[in-house]
């Protein structure tokens, strides 16, 4: 017999809200002020959601073991399938030596700071984010711009801010595909949403790094570079989130952003150098690679888009799901119908019953397409070979293995918090701010990131609440998992996981506090930005919404 959900267990919204909320504030206490390890805090969080869903909620012990299973099996498949695919084809780069040819020819473009920080932490930090995601960025371009001379805690920060723009796409689409699976949504849908957000965004990052580094009168020296990179990331970011999916917006307009920035090179440079004042200089030396050396440093990543862009196309993925065995569908155990939805948040008429059908789709994921990509860039890495691909394939795993046991957790995390309906009772406490709640959405989406360090762990805590709140409000539900998503990205440059990256990757380890400080005001800035378009596109500039 079927379990129908209770919102409100205590007899009152505000304080089952409190209760509900309690494996938050777990992670916020386990992370913000213990520092504990992301998936030591994700593992305290489930305990505690476990213990309420069944204890105050009354979810029966058996459902809730099942919620649970379900979202760590969606964790690691299809989520960490890619994470690992993706990071693994980085690897294989590095261990080949084809990866400084990326990094010289990317350092070799202009000796101009501010050219320097559009090219590697705004443009290839993109690339990275959209190829690998999790700290990879920021943990290299900082490295990279402090090995070009930067002082190190401007090279932490101003990765740590360009990384804003593309997080929502990162890995592959991965936080937007969590959200709307999380919510039941389309992904389509809430990509081409997040595409008419973040190009605002955006297209305006080139120019704040410059102003950030030497001031509005010296970035308007190199205005023709800041309108170019601004211009070609924002438009292609709308392009192909909106005609394509989640899966390509970062990759493509990083690649078509530098492209761009190469090509206005070749016709224009800054009347003036800048430089740090006192800086110490680390020019490059030796011959510069060559044309075929670059390249074929670049081609496993050329590959990899290719890949993903096919797999992404719908029609390429239904004629790989047709293939005999290529999708494994499957009732999950002890959760499939034992889970009913109640008023207010069942709409009238609705069948109420949550189902939960995994879903194996092994040939038309996004990690499938990866992993081909990766074993048809083998042979182009010079001295590289397929024994070594396969070992750095398990060096990968094991390398993430963290990461794969707080993702899968945190995604456990969610599950049962919508199943067992705790998230339900958060959402309906949201609702009493009526109205507001569109300027309040994107809030949520950053504290989820400032407090997992992840926008896909902040969309699967939070995008089924955003839903069911926003249904409530009468807010279109897309706009809300959409806004939670975009609102996550201004909080990374705040979140402890990525300030702890970017200071190991510069040598400030013990200098948290500077660069935390130094990024807040960033961060503030942004999100009330994404605030205010949101609440506009809840209300007069609807219009923009597909």
């Amino acid at each position: 017999m079927a379990w129908t959900q209770v919102y409100d267990p205590v007899g009152g919204a505000v304080v089952s809200a409190l209760l509900a909320a309690i494996p938050l504030f777990s992670l916020f206490y386990m992370l913000a002020v213990r520092r504990a390890k992301g998936h030591y805090a994700a593992l305290v969080a489930v305990a505690l959601s476990f213990i309420l869903a069944v204890a105050v909620w009354g979810m029966p012990f058996g459902t809730a073991v099942g919620a649970l299973t379900y979202g760590v099996a969606f964790g690691l498949f299809p989520i960490i399938w890619i994470v690992v695919t993706a990071v693994w084809v980085y690897n294989m780069t590095v261990e080949s030596g084809e990866f400084e040819f990326i990094k010289e020819s990317l350092a070799r473009l202009t000796d101009d700071r501010r050219l320097q920080a559009i090219f590697i932490a705004f443009a290839f930090g993109s690339f990275l984010e959209g190829t690998a995601g999790f700290g990879t960025p920021v943990a290299i371009t900082a490295a990279m711009l402090a090995g070009l001379g930067f002082r190190p805690l401007y090279a932490a920060g101003i990765c740590l801010i360009a990384n804003t723009a593309p997080v929502a796409f990162g890995a592959i689409g991965i936080p937007v595909i969590v959200g709307a699976q999380v919510a039941g949504l389309s992904d389509l849908h809430v990509s081409a949403i997040v595409g008419r957000q973040l190009p605002f965004l955006s297209i305006i990052v080139p120019l704040w790094l410059c102003v950030v580094m030497c001031g509005f009168k010296r970035a308007m020296e190199v205005l023709p570079a800041i309108l170019v990179a601004g211009v070609s990331f924002a438009a292609s970011q709308f392009a192909f989130s909106n005609f394509h999916g989640p899966t390509l917006p970062d990759i493509m307009s990083a690649i078509i952003t530098i492209v761009a920035m190469v090509l206005l090179l070749r016709v224009w440079k800054p009347a003036r150098i800048f430089r740090f004042e006192g800086e110490k200089e680390t020019p490059i030396t030796g011959e510069a690679p060559s044309f075929g050396v670059v390249l074929r440093a670049w081609l496993p990543y050329i590959i990899l888009a290719l890949m993903v862009f096919f797999w992404g196309l719908p029609q390429f993925k239904a004629m790989l799901n047709a293939v005999p065995g290529a999708v494994i569908k499957f009732s999950w155990p002890g959760l499939d119908g034992m889970v009913n939805k109640a008023a207010p948040i069942l709409a009238a008429g609705k069948n109420p019953n949550y189902p939960a059908v995994f879903a194996l789709n092994w040939l038309s994921a996004g990690g499938t397409a990866i992993l081909i990509a990766g074993f048809l860039s083998v042979p182009l890495m010079k001295g590289y070979s397929f024994g070594k691909a396969v070992g750095c394939f398990f060096r990968t795993i094991y390398q993430l293995r963290f990461p794969i046991l707080t993702i899968a957790t945190i995604l456990g995390l969610a599950y049962l918090m919508n199943y067992s309906g705790m998230s339900s009772t958060l959402g309906i406490a949201f609702t009493l701010t009526g109205p507001l709640f569109p300027l309040f959405s994107p809030l949520l989406g950053w504290l989820g990131v400032f407090l997992t360090g992840s926008d896909t762990s902040s969309n699967a805590l939070f995008c089924g609440m955003q839903r069911s709140t926003a249904e409530v409000v009468g807010m279109d539900p897309y706009l809300a998992v959409a806004a939670n998503s975009s609102g996550g990205v201004t909080g990374k440059m705040i979140s402890p996981q990525s300030i702890s990256v970017a200071t190991a990757a510069t040598g400030l380890v013990g200098n948290e506090g500077n660069l935390f400080r130094f990024t807040l005001g960033h961060s503030l800035a942004m999100t009330a930005f994404i605030c205010v378009l949101t609440y506009l596109q809840a209300g007069v500039l609807h219009w923009m919404l597909p």
